[in-house]
């Protein structure tokens, strides 16, 4: 048996079973091993009824006392229930629509069950667990648990794993040896099979960092590979090397902070490398990263180039095209618009003007990656908010030009521990200081007696000529969870601000309308809008001195400090409110976190320890692909030595083109996808 052999070699797999293996993406043998489980079932233990610990899974034995079954109860749901003995306790065994069971406990038979179980009024219960007569016995050990689909089952799965194991001849090994002894890894064959059927918890561990080893080395030499092909031999586009900038810097209405400074210092000295710049720029809400956008762009039209800057939504694109004109317009430069909902004429003539090179700097959405956008000499990209675009975005846009320079830039403070691994492909710069004068948020938890005064105080902002964000973390209202909707919520502020314009906002909506509402808000046409977390990114409406977050506690802090930047950016003191219908030790820390800092890099670290990676970013944003074992909140200290490696690897192998690395380069092509467009 072979690994790249089909799975329908497999005795039992036959149209129908290899379908439903298709939709989990198992074609070949290989896939089918590299298939693991979501859970385990440790058989080992087994105890007497009077032992049982609740919710804890375990094997009991156990004699038939009594079958009963409930015809109509719950609903329509039919219920068996099985009362077995031991000797030491009584246990209720139930199964839901399964009366044809009933058939197989005869009263006095012996039956052994594996389940979790639960207490229902005083008295412990197992619901639909496996069984086995007790002649029969179970299977013992610890068993392997599948995410499966329709058609499949675990017996399924368990013995095609099985039969995969013993029937392929050695699991070819991928790393060098030097890499397995120095970081003291097991071999890829004992880790998948002690995956699958450990046959102790050390065993399974040993095999489970194998794996998480190996798939963070794919991830961090993937993103350090692709850098190494962006700008091995790649000739950047070399500006003015004389301080041409300084000219726009010194014409600001405002002086640049030192970390703007070291920023820009760190710009231009890429710029003028003759290399390719490929540089992040991550900075807090309101730390001045527009600022420094516009010294990079000002050098490039300087130096005879032209810029383009990439924005999420179109009325940012907007926004940043009204400062960027304005900041402009005293030094003689041109700088053109271009969106998804401009006319055909419109279009085209910004197009003939960009192509002629009349329009030196361009704002827009991602309308500007189209194939009929054409630059006469591109020089800079720059990305806003990059955590709204993938990686191919960013390339796409970069192939516009001649490897012209790239700058990133992004509001989302990521940890410094996992910046590196995120953006293995970029520089990475960081604006840690914020503009002097600059108001602090006053920052409020409470909970629900307190709303009534918080939307009192609402209206007192509203009355000074203010305006208010409310945020709900729903759009509809739901019959499962027990929160606020953005809808319910739009109906009784309508009522409770009836003298003032109240509007609602949600992702469901077209981006047009998404737009209107927004740039309504921006005009104060409307006083109060009411949102689901699709205004994280905005614009800058410096008239909104008021944010209330609703069910606070089902946000996580990178989440909720995004939305409080939201207000705070005009010359009046703003406030956060966040509201928490419950309050579990997690809302708590996090209410406490929010109080007292307003540094998004402390939060983000935070957030990192309180609820992990995932709230902070959406790795699939970003461009990184998903992970199956490892974890970037839980497994720092792995990264770490993964990053020792892979910097070695690349130094020794910059684009992986030895045969040692060979097996590496295909798991990391493997990882990223076809679609991948940094592809080795």
């Amino acid at each position: 048996m072979e690994w790249r052999e089909p799975v329908t070699g497999l005795k039992g797999v036959g149209p129908k079973k290899a379908a439903a293996l298709e939709k989990l993406g198992i074609r070949t043998i290989g896939d089918l091993l590299l298939f693991f489980p979501r859970d385990y079932q440790d058989r080992r233990k087994s105890c007497g009824i009077s032992e049982l610990e609740e919710e804890k899974p375990v094997c009991v034995w156990g004699r038939v006392e009594l079958v009963v079954k409930d015809p109509f109860r719950r609903g329509r749901r039919q219920i068996l229930r099985v009362l077995i003995s031991d000797g030491s306790g009584k246990l209720e065994i139930l199964f839901f629509n399964a009366a044809y069971l009933a058939s197989q406990f005869r009263k006095g038979s012996s039956f052994i069950f594996y389940g979790k179980p639960v207490w229902n009024h005083g008295k412990p219960q197992m619901i639909h667990p496996d069984f086995s007569p007790a002649e029969k016995g179970m299977t013992q050990g610890i068993l392997p648990v599948y995410p499966l689909v329709l058609g499949l089952s675990q017996k399924d799965m368990r013995n095609w794993q099985k039969a995969a194991l013993s029937g392929l001849s050695g699991i070819q090994e991928y790393l060098p040896e030097d890499i397995i002894r120095r970081n003291r890894l097991c071999g890829l064959d004992y880790a998948i099979s002690n995956i699958h059927f450990p046959k102790d918890r050390q065993p399974l561990l040993e095999g489970k960092y194998r794996m998480i080893f190996d798939e963070l080395l794919a991830l961090q030499t993937g993103l350090l590979a692709a850098r190494q092909k962006n700008v091995i031999g790649k000739q950047g586009p070399g500006f003015d090397p004389s301080p041409v900038e300084q000219e726009y810097i010194q014409g600001l209405p405002y002086p640049l902070t030192g970390a703007q400074l070291r920023v820009v210092s760190e710009i231009m000295a890429d710029t003028e490398s003759g290399k390719v710049m490929n540089r992040l720029v991550q900075g807090d809400v309101g730390s001045g990263k527009t600022a420094v956008a516009e010294v990079a762009l000002y050098k490039a039209v300087k130096s005879g180039f032209q810029g383009v800057m990439m924005a999420p939504t179109e009325i940012l694109a907007k926004q940043h095209f009204s400062s960027l004109s304005q900041g402009f317009a005293p030094y003689g430069i041109t700088v053109g618009l271009l969106t998804g909902s401009m006319k055909a004429g419109e279009k085209r003539e910004v197009l003939e003007r960009l192509a002629s090179g009349e329009i030196q700097i361009l704002v827009g959405t991602h309308a500007i990656i189209q194939p009929d956008v054409a630059f006469s000499n591109l020089g800079l990209v720059i990305t806003d908010e990059q955590h709204r675009f993938g990686v191919n975005q960013r390339t796409a846009l970069s192939e516009k030009g001649n490897n012209p320079h790239v700058l990133v830039m992004t509001a989302t403070p990521i940890p410094r521990t996992l910046a590196v691994i995120l953006y293995g492909d970029l520089d990475i710069s960081i604006i840690d200081e914020l503009p002097p004068g600059r108001q602090k948020i006053v920052t409020r938890a409470v909970d629900e007696s307190q709303r009534s005064a918080c939307y009192d105080f609402v209206e007192k902002e509203l009355n000074k000529g203010r305006q208010a964000y409310i945020v709900a973390p729903l759009i509809d209202e739901s019959e499962v969870l027990d929160v606020k909707s953005a809808e319910s919520l739009y109906q009784e502020l309508r009522d409770r601000f009836a003298g003032y314009s109240v509007a609602l906002l949600h992702g469901a909506m077209k981006q047009t309308e998404k737009d209107g509402i927004m740039s309504r808000f921006y005009q104060n046409e409307i006083q109060v809008l009411v949102s689901t977390v699709v205004i994280e990114v905005g614009i800058n409406v410096p008239n909104s001195t008021m944010m209330v977050i609703e069910n606070a506690e089902r946000f996580g802090l990178a989440q909720l400090h995004q939305l409080r930047g939201r207000v705070g950016r005009g010359k009046h003191q703003s406030y956060c409110v966040l509201i928490s219908k419950k309050s579990s030790e997690v809302a708590r820390k996090r209410a406490e976190i929010m109080e007292k800092s307003q540094d998004g890099f402390y939060i983000a670290e935070q957030d990192l320890q309180l609820r992990g990676p995932g709230e902070i970013f959406g790795t699939r944003q970003h461009g990184v692909p998903d992970l199956a074992f490892a974890d970037l909140a839980k497994h720092i200290k792995i990264l770490n030595d993964v990053k020792k490696e892979a910097d070695r690897i690349i130094e020794q192998d910059p684009l992986l083109e030895s045969e040692a690395y060979a097996g590496l380069k295909k798991r990391i092509i493997k990882l990223f996808g076809p679609d991948f467009s940094l592809k080795l």
